[in-house]
């Protein structure tokens, strides 16, 4: 057993942001969070990651509540990349990478090999030897959000969170990350706005709208005309794709 989420509700200002949200994760595979902008999907993944408190419900980790997790504990097992990641220190790529060690070393432990050793690793498993002495200040927006998965990767989480994890991505690049996660002895829980990608790379999806979960189940389960129609507002065509056998979205003008 991995993450679950037992009608994990939170709201902020008097607003109600996420309701009544039940996931249970299994160990290994991918869930695709997927909704319209504003669903919920960035919030329900900082509640996974123990970054916020549910106002109701509960999240826990292998049936012990998150809370209950001393917090280097926790950050040894679950790693999130959010959206926004930035940083007025003036550091290099490899220095953020270095970062995703922190939970498994000690205050005055020195740098070992290995450390070293995961951290080239996940250097050039996001395409970024080259770049590990560049400024973080000179990256592109799609070399930073490579530059924080290789940090959460050199975490070595069981559990890896990603918030839009193709954005900024060119297509080569969106494509190369979603094959390394998918080949990841991880439990993957990332939200996606390309319905085609997360068809393509999910093994199950959970739909959210206006905070809620309005469908959840496989690709083929979820991703069908009636339900974009119905929480995304535009038509389309869904086939099955000769070239992966999944669902294919044709959207109609």
């Amino acid at each position: 057993m991995s993450l679950r989420a037992d009608n994990v509700g939170w709201g902020s200002d008097g607003r109600v942001i996420i309701e009544g949200i039940n996931l249970t994760l299994p160990a290994g595979g991918t869930l695709g969070l997927i909704g319209p902008n504003g669903s919920g999907k960035s919030t329900l993944l900082r509640l996974l990651a123990g970054l916020r408190v549910p106002g109701t419900g509960a999240v826990s980790l292998d049936d012990q509540p998150l809370a209950q997790w001393p917090r280097k504990a926790l950050a040894r097992r679950v790693a999130l990349v959010e959206q926004h990641a930035g940083t007025d220190i003036d550091i290099c790529v490899q220095d953020i990478v270095r970062l995703g060690r922190t939970p498994h070393r000690g205050a005055l432990a020195p740098w070992c090999n290995e450390d070293q050793a995961i951290v080239d690793q996940a250097l050039e498993r996001t395409h970024l030897s080259d770049l590990r002495k560049r400024p973080w200040r000179s990256l592109s927006g799609g070399e930073r959000q490579r530059t924080q998965i290789a940090r959460a990767l050199a975490q070595c989480p069981s559990e890896l969170l990603l918030d839009e994890p193709t954005n900024h991505l060119d297509i080569q690049h969106q494509l190369h990350l979603l094959q390394l996660i998918q080949g990841l002895p991880v439990t993957c829980v990332m939200a996606l706005h390309d319905l085609n990608l997360a068809a393509m790379f999910c093994d199950r999806l959970v739909l959210l709208q206006r905070g809620r979960v309005v469908a959840s189940g496989s690709p083929d389960q979820v991703i069908t005309s009636d339900l974009i129609a119905s929480v995304y507002g535009v038509r389309a065509v869904v086939s099955r794709s000769a070239h992966h056998g999944r669902p294919h979205i044709q959207y109609l003008p």
